[in-house]
C-alpha cells in the first residue's frame, strides 16, 4: 500500500492556515507565509484534529517528487512562523569580529577592510560575543541561503581551522608540510 498522502502535518494552536482557491495562508506569533499551491494536481485539506494533508490527485513518479517537495515545504513554513529556525555562525581566527551598525552586519575577517552586510528585512541577526551570530527567520530557506553568504566572506580553512563556520560543524584538519 502507497504511502502518498498518509502523513499529515500537525498544526499548532497558535498558528491559523486558511485555503483560499490556490493559495494557503499560514499565519502565526513569527509572521505569516503564502504558498501557492496547484489544486490540478493536489487536494489539500485541513480535518477537525487540526492537521493538515496534501494528497496527489494523480499517482505517478514525478508527481510522488513534487508532493514530497510540497509537502515538506508546507511543513517548513508551520514549524516557521510557529517557532522559527535559528542557525548559529562562529568565527575562528585572530582579529576576527561581528559587530551591528543599523541594519548591517559588520565583519572583521583579517582583510584590509571592514566587510558590511546588509541584513534583509524578514531576517533577525544578533551578535552574542564578538565571534558568535545568531541568525532568526521564519523562513528555512531564507535563513540558511543568509548564514550561507556569510560563511563565504571567510570559508574555514583545513589547516588552521580559521574562517567562519556553522555551530557543531566539523572542519576536517589537515597535516601541515613536513621537514
Amino acid at each position: 500500500m502507497s504511502k502518498i498522502g498518509k502523513k499529515k502535518i500537525l498544526i499548532p494552536k497558535e498558528v491559523s492556515v486558511a485555503i483560499n482557491g490556490d493559495i494557503l495562508d499560514i499565519k502565526g506569533s513569527n509572521g505569516s507565509k503564502k504558498i501557492n499551491l496547484d489544486t490540478k494536481i493536489f487536494e489539500v485539506n485541513i480535518n477537525k484534529n487540526n492537521e493538515l494533508s496534501i494528497k496527489p490527485k494523480n499517482k505517478n513518479d514525478d508527481i510522488k517528487r513534487i508532493w514530497g517537495m510540497n509537502r515538506s515545504l508546507l511543513n517548513n513554513a508551520v514549524i516557521g512562523v510557529n517557532k522559527g529556525y535559528e542557525k548559529i555562525l562562529e568565527m575562528t581566527g585572530v582579529g576576527y569580529r561581528a559587530a551591528l551598525k543599523g541594519n548591517n552586519l559588520n565583519l572583521q575577517l583579517g582583510f584590509s577592510h571592514d566587510i558590511n552586510f546588509e541584513i534583509p528585512k524578514d531576517v533577525k541577526i544578533s551578535v552574542e560575543k564578538q565571534t558568535i551570530i545568531k541568525i532568526y527567520g521564519s523562513d528555512k530557506q531564507q535563513v540558511g541561503m543568509i548564514a550561507s553568504e556569510i560563511k563565504s566572506f571567510r570559508p574555514s580553512e583545513p589547516y588552521k581551522g580559521k574562517g567562519i563556520k556553522e555551530k557543531n560543524e566539523y572542519i576536517l584538519r589537515k597535516e601541515g608540510k613536513k621537514k
